[in-house]
């Protein structure tokens, strides 16, 4: 069974910045792509971040370009997304996945999830 635990996030005010960290048990991730998602009140889980199996391959959403940076660190089995300028909009529960193939997918139903997500609320 695939566990994730995610964490980092938090209340911030529009303009700062947090860093989400995504623990994986279960399985290595060292052969798979990852992502991060999520999903506000009464909205569907959505894309927001993606790197392949090695961290040379990298996808953002469009919103989020710019101010997201995915990474991870296979020897520690975690994926990290740092988020500057954060904005209202940013709101939701932020989830990681485990992709099913090594590439920096974008497709949320293509990943694999286990986690509870950790909540991001940021303030105008």
């Amino acid at each position: 069974q695939v566990l994730m635990v995610e964490s980092g996030g938090g209340l911030v005010q529009a303009g700062g910045s947090l860093r989400l960290s995504c623990v994986v048990s279960g399985v290595s991730i060292s052969g798979y792509g990852m992502g991060w998602f999520r999903q506000a009140p009464g909205m569907e889980r959505r894309f927001v971040a993606s790197i392949s199996k090695t961290g040379t391959g990298t996808t953002y959403a469009e919103s989020v370009k710019g101010r997201f940076t995915i990474s991870r660190d296979n020897a520690k089995n975690t994926v990290y997304l740092q988020m500057n300028s954060l904005k209202p909009e940013d709101t939701a529960v932020y989830y990681c996945g485990k992709g099913i193939t090594s590439a920096a997918l974008q497709t949320p139903n293509m990943y694999e999830y286990g986690g509870q997500g950790t909540q991001v609320t940021v303030s105008s």
